[in-house]
Order: structure tokens, then sequence, then C-alpha cells
């Protein structure tokens, strides 16, 4: 029996999926920014993690990057899943992606058989889904046996840089905000650490996960990083024009200090990448 989703996922995959239906295209192009030191973006380095992978679902592929790197790799069968119509169109405009099965729907409930693929990925979309129990239980179900499912789940800001400035200028703001319906909670912690994964898949048959942490950074001037942090920061959804417009010019000014000779400012952000392998059944 398949358990509704709650009326706190129904409340965050509905914010979730009209916050990119208005912006499809920019989860990407915020994406391809996020550059390590030796300039791989997250993106390529999770590809990396199942190459030679023949069959691989993208769970939250969005606009499609992530699939379009695999497909550039040799990966001979797509598939994604997303929430949002918006940005599956634009996923189904990539060449690359022209025979991708790309299908609208939750992670939680995946319209594929069993045994269907060699490799799951989740580019930053794991941390943001309900139910994580029912998404592990999905990604094992869908995986050939020996599988690969691989992770990239947010690890929070640099010290003293601008991100951490900007969300430091930013938290009383979201803390104020009077928007009638705030940003609601997203996700469940525990896919933010190696123990809570292996929480959460090892029940599944899943081994326990590898870990390696990046810190990628889209270094650019000013206003580029303010309009990435503007962008991939949710909450940014509960300010008025006012307020966005009052915490930009603080971010500008006080970034100022921080700012490299060069004259792009330091944004790093750390990212996890956790890779596991399904036990043969």
């Amino acid at each position: 029996m398949i358990t509704p989703p709650s009326d706190a996922a129904v409340a965050a995959e509905d914010f979730l999926r009209t916050h990119h239906d208005g912006r499809p295209g920019r989860q990407s192009e915020g994406g391809e920014a996020l550059l390590t030191a030796d300039g791989r973006s997250s993106y390529r380095i999770l590809a990396d993690r199942v190459a030679g992978a023949r069959r691989v679902l993208d769970l939250g592929c969005a606009d499609g990057r992530l699939l379009e790197l695999l497909a550039e790799a040799g990966a001979e069968a797509l598939a994604g899943i997303d929430l949002s119509e918006g940005e599956l169109a634009f996923a189904r405009r990539r060449p690359a992606l022209a025979g991708a099965d790309l299908r609208c729907g939750r992670a939680q409930r995946l319209p594929f058989g069993d045994g269907a693929f060699d490799a799951v990925v989740s580019h930053m979309a794991l941390m943001l889904m309900a139910d994580v129990e029912h998404v592990a239980a999905e990604a094992a179900r869908v995986l050939a046996p020996g599988g690969v499912l691989a992770v990239a789940v947010g690890g929070g800001a640099v010290e003293g840089q601008a991100r951490e400035l900007f969300l430091t200028l930013a938290r009383p703001y979201f803390r104020a905000t009077s928007a009638p319906a705030p940003t609601p909670r997203l996700g469940d912690r525990r896919t933010r650490s190696r123990d809570g994964l292996d929480e959460i898949l090892t029940p599944h048959g899943f081994a326990p996960v590898t870990w390696e942490t990046v810190t990628v950074d889209p270094r650019g001037t000013p206003e580029r990083v303010w309009d990435v942090m503007a962008f991939t920061v949710y909450d940014m959804a509960d300010l008025g024009a006012e307020q966005t417009a009052e915490l930009r010019t603080r971010f500008l000014a006080e970034s100022r200090a921080l700012v490299a000779a060069d004259g792009r400012l330091p944004c790093g952000m750390l990212i996890h990448h956790a890779t596991t392998r399904l036990a043969g059944r």
C-alpha cells in the first residue's frame, strides 16, 4: 500500500514546483557557476562517480544538465524525474536528451520497473525531499543488483567568505518576514551527513557510503555572486521587493572587504558527494 504524502510534504513540493516552474534553466546556470579549484563543476564530479553506467536515472533532474553530461560520457539509456514541468520542458530541448525518458513525478513513487537502471544519481535534490525512506526504497527497487547510487548534498558555507556573509545578513530578514505563505521546511537533515545517509540507506540494502567533501565557488563580481545567492537560497522567495533591495545593498557594501585583488568575490560552499552500491540480490 502506497502511503500518501503528508500535508507538510505536499506544501514543500508545491513550493519547489512553483519556484522552478517560474525559472527553468536557472538550476544548471547556478550549478555550472559553482566550480572546484581544478575547474570542475559539482555536476561533473557526480557524473564521474557513475562513469561506465549504461542506464542511469536522475532523481530531481531539473533542467537536465547532469543527464546531458552523462549522455556525453556514453550512457545509453537516460531517465529523469522532477516535480517541475517547466524544468522538464527545458531539459527536453537539450539535443543530447532527445531520447531520454523524462517524467514529471515524485521520487517516492517512481514510474520505472524493477532493476531498470545501473545507476541512480541526485544532485542537490535528495536533501530537499520528504519521506526519504520511500525514496531510498524506490532507488533500491529500480537499481539492478550491484547498481550505484551517487548523490550530492549541501554542506554549508565556507567560513569567512561571501556565502556566510550573505546568510548572516539575510537571516534576520527571513525571521521577520510577513509572507502569507513562507518557505516551508524542506527535506530531512539526515541526508546532509554521512551517518544520516547510512541510517536512511542501509535498511534498503545499500552498503555504507563513501564520502568526499569538495569546495565549490561561483567567485565572480559581487553582483554576480549576489545573483547566484538570490536564486539558490529558497527563503529569498519570502522577501518583498523593498526587503530584497535593502539586503542587496547591504550585501554589496559589506562584501567589498572580501573582494580579492582580481576583483572577484570568494563565495565558497561545501558539497558532500556520497556514493554507495546496492547489494546483489
